[in-house]
């Protein structure tokens, strides 16, 4: 590196060698035919060797400059390259992936993502829905490995928190009450009369919970269910809203439809579920401080202490 010129010399010339004119170098680096014709002498000068021969109102390159110009160029390339990948890694560094069960995703962190970019403005948040957040069974072998895969920084599982290889913290339960559009409210003895949508997420347990479990805990024996199955808890909400029947449904995750008056509760009789939504990541060590970040803003927003334990 001791034997190199100055940085800015070299890129001035590889302009005008580029362009075979100071003044159109000058134009394309912004600055003046003066500056360009400074720093090329400044140039010659450290190398002892001429790289152009001045003619009347143009230049022409020396066979010095035009046998190293193409390495030249090939070099700044090179180093843009470079630098290219520093400041991707810079950007990268903000960039947290999560990914969510549909429904969490879209009804309770998309409305509050505003609050992270008030506290990280720099960060980039990268928010994916999928039904495989949703675990079958009671144990899991979901593990940092899988995240890392997967491209994953954080993710919010619906499931029951058993993730031995991760740092799970519970972020809410999952209690189901019964839910229709305002003109279908009638009460508890209108409920079995009302079709009944289902979101098939529940489905997906070993354990199902469901309009079945449901009546069956408020000591209700009915014979066939008018169901309605919808394949996530997106489209059951839509069909709800649209008055087409009644819907098990978290009052945390439809919080905005209650509020404006789009949907109420049938009956306060919540059906307490094993599952529920839970936070993980690689933990301590294994992740980087802005997937940290994020993780605590969740725990923050539901009120969990961000140092407490599992």
């Amino acid at each position: 590196m001791s034997r190199l010129p100055p940085l800015i010399a070299l890129s001035y010339f590889e302009v005008a060698a580029r362009t075979k004119s100071f003044a159109a170098a000058a134009k394309e680096l912004n600055v003046t035919p003066a500056a360009i014709s400074h720093q090329v002498k400044a140039l010659e000068e450290y190398l002892g060797v001429d790289l152009f021969v001045r003619h009347h109102r143009r230049v022409s390159l020396t066979p010095a400059a035009r046998g190293a110009l193409p390495e030249l160029q090939e070099g700044f390339q090179t180093l843009g390259r470079a630098v290219d990948k520093i400041r991707s890694y810079g950007e990268e560094r903000l960039v947290v992936t999560v990914c969510a069960e549909p429904l969490f995703a879209t009804k309770w962190i998309v409305p509050r993502l505003h609050r992270f970019y008030a506290r990280c403005p720099d960060a980039e948040v990268r928010l994916q829905a999928s039904l495989h957040t949703v675990d079958r069974g009671r144990e899991s072998a979901l593990g940092v490995s899988d995240l890392k895969r997967a491209g994953i920084d954080v993710s919010v599982r619906l499931g029951y928190g058993n993730y031995p290889d991760l740092e799970p913290r519970r972020l809410m339960n999952l209690d189901l009450v019964p839910l229709c559009a305002p003109e279908l409210a009638s009460g508890m003895d209108g409920i079995e009369t009302l079709r009944l949508l289902c979101d098939s997420t529940l489905t997906r347990f070993n354990e199902p919970y469901g309009w079945k479990e449901w009546f069956k805990q408020q000591g209700y024996d009915i014979g066939t269910l008018r169901e309605l199955r919808f394949g996530n808890g997106l489209l059951a909400l839509e069909a709800a809203v649209a008055g087409q029947g009644a819907l098990l449904g978290s009052r945390e995750l439809h919080q905005a439809e209650l509020s404006a008056g789009k949907l109420v509760v049938l009956a306060e009789r919540p059906l307490n579920c094993d599952q529920a939504y839970y936070v993980v990541s690689a933990g301590e060590g294994g992740e980087r401080p802005i997937a940290r970040q994020f993780r605590d803003w969740l725990l923050e927003e539901v009120g969990m202490p961000v140092e407490e334990s599992r």
